[in-house]
């Protein structure tokens, strides 16, 4: 039986989850969302300034979609928190590097208090990407590791935290994304390894939490050995055969974002919705391009008129989407009290604290000594997190205890080490961005000693002792500057080989 256009229309609508442009919802931009009938909104840094304004954009679009809709964010932990007036929550690196499945269970559901708070009923984490390439340029410590057992055993711990709080999770990004040298931000991965090397390793901690994950991303990479044609995103081999079949998954599947070069320079958004919707997904992440959101709707309903795509298909789809709703509604009353708040603080410094992880043998530097450091002025986005850390935050966290003498830049290639003064004055270097240094920063900088504090192999580059933190939070900063003048210890543990000094590509 084929259904009148109405339904086809809303069916379409119901397979799309699309972006708005800043914190407010303009007239225009509820009228689109309305005649593309979606339900699904991703929101970014730009759309959440603050608490007051995260809430009212959350109920116009509930006005303007309907109650029961899914409002999604990033907010892993580390780098990647879509909200800076939150805790601020530690990288998954982090809590592997203390390893306490118990701590990870409290800051899953710390993290669920603070988004649920707004409204937000569906959280684009935790990562199930295994860290065994230290050249990857987009994981790094957004992973719980290079062991699929442990980072699986942490992962669920942190979701059924998450879960208990009831907003949903999504693991990502299938079948993996760590063994990649390619931002698929900016071009296409390819793994090329055998199936029986993808099953042992980067697929087992999906396979081992498949029954546990109310949500699971695709990822946009090729494994030949898997489908020698599409994309994992766009893979009836990889989202029916592989998923739905093989591990039996039975929750929502959604892609990763279309506009990503990967997939929108190939295929375009509204060819690639309608192919990933064909091979097995039930959310098309469609995003950033007005046009091209309508343009994946109009794709969408002449494939559906068509039967290029099939209603069953789409149906089912949308079923499941529907089952996540009820089962994760979006809640405007939840008191995220003071009380509660300052608790969660609490425990994400706890956590910054114990993941402090010494690489070599670090000195302890005496409070009011006087200390070199050297810092980029501000660190760029990367595309993920968005932003980076600004050199004031640093200065201000290491000031507490030493005296400084800053030397500051604003890219890596204008600093020539040799022109810092040869006085013997303890030099620090902080490194806050996720880019590896290349040969010549290998061959030339000679810091005393490096504070990794984003992306942990950056500590294999640089010929000093390291002290990594895994991000830059305010309370991962401040228990930096405590481990330097030798209040605590470093006592975390690396859950990754950092692998030879980065080799430029």
């Amino acid at each position: 039986m084929t259904l009148s256009k109405e339904p086809l229309d809303q069916l379409a609508g119901r397979c799309l989850m699309v972006d708005v442009e800043g914190p407010a919802l303009s007239d225009e931009e509820a009228a689109r969302l309305r005649k593309m009938r979606v339900r699904a909104v991703c929101l970014f840094r730009r759309n959440v300034p603050d608490a007051a304004s995260t809430r009212r954009l959350v109920a116009d679009l509930k006005r303007a979609l309907g109650d029961e809709v899914l409002i999604a964010l990033d907010q892993e932990g580390g780098a990647v928190m879509r909200t800076r007036f939150l805790p601020q929550a530690p990288a998954a690196m982090a809590l592997a590097a203390v390893g306490d499945e118990a701590l990870a269970r409290q800051v899953g559901g710390a993290v669920a208090r603070g988004i649920k708070s707004l409204g937000v009923n569906w959280n684009f984490a935790p990562v199930l990407d295994l860290n065994n390439n230290p050249a990857n340029p987009v994981i790094g410590e957004r992973s719980f590791g290079a062991d699929p057992a442990r980072a699986a055993a942490l992962a669920r711990a942190w979701m059924e935290g998450h879960l208990a709080e009831g907003v949903a999770c999504c693991v990502k990004h299938f079948p993996g994304h760590g063994d990649t040298h390619t931002d698929s931000h900016l071009d296409l991965p390819v793994v090329d390894k055998p199936q029986a090397e993808l099953r042992d390793y980067e697929l087992a901690p999906f396979k081992a939490l498949s029954a546990h994950a109310p949500a699971l991303m695709s990822a946009h990479i090729r494994f030949p050995a898997l489908d020698a044609e599409w994309p994992a995103t766009l893979s009836p081999a990889i989202l029916t055969g592989l998923l739905r079949r093989e591990l039996g998954y039975p929750g929502v599947a959604i892609t990763d974002a279309l506009n990503m070069k990967a997939i929108r320079e190939r295929w375009g958004q509204p060819a690639g919705a309608v192919q990933t919707l064909k091979a097995g997904a039930d959310l098309a992440l469609v995003l950033q391009f007005a046009d091209e959101m309508e343009a994946s709707f109009d794709a969408l309903r002449a494939a559906l008129h068509s039967g290029d795509l099939a209603e069953a298909r789409l149906a089912e789809a949308a079923a499941r989407v529907d089952a996540l709703i009820r089962r994760y509604p979006s809640v405007s009353d939840y008191d995220y009290a003071a009380q509660q708040r300052a608790a969660d603080e609490a425990l994400f410094a706890d956590a910054w604290t114990r993941a402090l992880t010494a690489h070599g043998e670090i000195p302890t530097l005496p409070a009011g000594q006087r200390l070199r450091l050297v810092v980029q002025d501000q660190a760029p986005s990367d595309g993920v997190s968005e932003e980076g850390l600004a050199a004031d935050a640093l200065i201000a966290a290491l000031s507490l205890r030493h005296a400084l003498e800053v030397v500051r830049f604003k890219e890596r290639a204008s600093l020539a080490w040799s022109t810092l003064p040869q006085d013997g004055l303890f030099t620090v270097l902080a490194s806050t961005t996720r880019e590896r240094y290349g040969r010549r920063e290998q061959q030339e900088w000679r810091p005393d000693l490096h504070l990794a504090l984003w992306n942990p192999y950056a500590a294999a580059d640089i010929a000093a002792p390291a002290l990594i933190s895994y991000g830059f939070a305010d309370a991962a900063l401040f228990a930096a500057s405590r481990c330097l003048a030798g209040e605590i210890a470093a006592a975390g543990r690396l859950p990754v080989d950092l692998g030879q000094p980065h080799q430029e590509q």
